[in-house]
């Protein structure tokens, strides 16, 4: 025979004080997990959208980035002519690249920040279909014209449309704004790859890393195999969503490890609240509890019965944790990408899926709090404590 659970209500509405405790610190711990997630949550969905399931990006070798790759202009007239690219009339859909970071100020700090700046051909567009200017204008091939992502203009100070900034040994105009979904893009600075090599002293017939338009998804073994075949080329062939994915794993892993560190810190905390509230509880109703096994509910009765209070407890504190930390979906942040050495803007990303974990985090509290009062409540004579009734 179960106790009714409209006991458990009163029993927590008559120790109220105590039940707060318990709730505010299972809520700050809940609230803590939950937006942990979201940020790592947030910062690899930023990078896995940059990639396209129908582009492929090909660098040198072993390289681990963009960055630390090379592949020269012959290999690209190579990959041009290969099977499996898309062509659009006479236009193959090929966009070699050059990336580099320079440093801007941040507009929440003044200290500088990497920025990546990538340097394109007039194929890059093509290639990348989904990425639309969206004020002002594309820079015109030839000139010192800058296109921004959508992150920069309030992420950095002084670029914004229509000014002029200076890095790489020459002054850059910034014409137009881009919209790339939310993605790594967005927080990129787009410019002439030429003129990019010329600024920074970079050989003419040299590119960081080639994004190629497959003629179908389907297509990008067959792109392997030609490539492979060919000995006078040395490079590595990877989806482009691929790619990014990987680029994602190091700080998304690295938020999540510290995040789950500092969670399970304030979790200890929390386990001693409701250990706290639950054993007052039970030294408090002894006479109860005696009353209630001399009724005829046995101990397994008492240990359920506790254990749902506890089990309340900890729902209650979940769901607020999880309502206080809704506000922070969507709220753009930055950290440094350790794969690329450069800021990069995201967002929180609180999914019903990180809520429903942070439910299952709550409860799981209340029962490493709730279990061990309950046994104790159990195991209470029964004899003594009606006597002293």
């Amino acid at each position: 025979m179960a106790i009714p659970v409209v006991y458990n209500l009163r029993s927590v509405k008559e120790r109220w004080t105590s039940a707060i405790v318990a709730v505010l610190g299972i809520a700050g711990t809940v609230g803590v997990f939950v937006a942990v997630l979201s940020l790592a949550r947030g910062f690899k969905a930023t990078l896995v959208s940059s990639g396209s399931y129908d582009n492929a990006i090909v660098r040198r070798a072993g390289a681990t980035s963009e960055i630390d790759s090379n592949v020269p202009l012959d290999q690209v007239k190579i990959i041009q002519d290969e099977p499996g690219v898309a062509r659009n009339g006479g236009q193959t859909l090929v966009s070699p690249e050059v990336v580099l970071i320079a440093p801007f100020p941040l507009v929440t700090t003044g200290t500088d920040a990497n920025v990546q700046v990538r340097g394109i051909t007039p194929a890059a567009l093509a290639v990348r279909s989904k990425i639309k200017i969206v004020e002002g204008r594309m820079f015109q091939p030839g000139l010192f014209e800058l296109v921004i992502g959508r992150n920069v203009s309030h992420t950095y100070q002084g670029l914004s449309l229509g000014s002029t900034v200076k890095f790489g040994g020459a002054k850059w105009q910034v014409v137009g704004v881009f919209d790339a979904g939310g993605s790594a893009f967005d927080s990129e600075l787009w410019c002439d790859a030429k003129l990019l090599k010329q600024a920074y002293h970079r050989p003419e017939d040299f590119f960081n890393s080639v994004t190629v338009h497959l003629s179908s998804p389907d297509s990008l073994q067959q792109f392997k195999d030609a490539i492979s075949a060919d000995p006078r080329m040395s490079v590595d062939i990877m989806r482009e969503v691929e790619y990014y994915e990987k680029q994602s794993t190091l700080l998304s892993t690295l938020i999540r490890v510290l995040g789950s560190i500092v969670a399970g810190i304030m979790g200890i905390g929390a386990i001693f609240g409701a250990l706290n509230t639950m054993y007052s509880a039970v030294a408090e109703r002894s006479r109860e509890i005696a009353t209630l096994r001399a009724l005829g509910f046995g101990a397994g009765s008492v240990v359920f019965s506790f254990m749902v209070e506890a089990l309340l407890i900890s729902l209650v504190g979940g769901l607020l944790g999880c309502i206080a930390v809704l506000p922070l979906n969507g709220l753009t942040t930055g950290a440094m990408n350790w794969q690329t050495f450069s800021h990069l803007a995201f967002a929180f990303r609180i999914t019903p899926f990180l809520l429903g974990l942070g439910i299952v985090f709550a409860l799981l509290m209340g029962i490493a709090g709730g279990i061990f009062p309950a046994i104790r409540a159990a195991r209470r004579p029964v004899a003594p404590a009606l006597r002293a009734m």
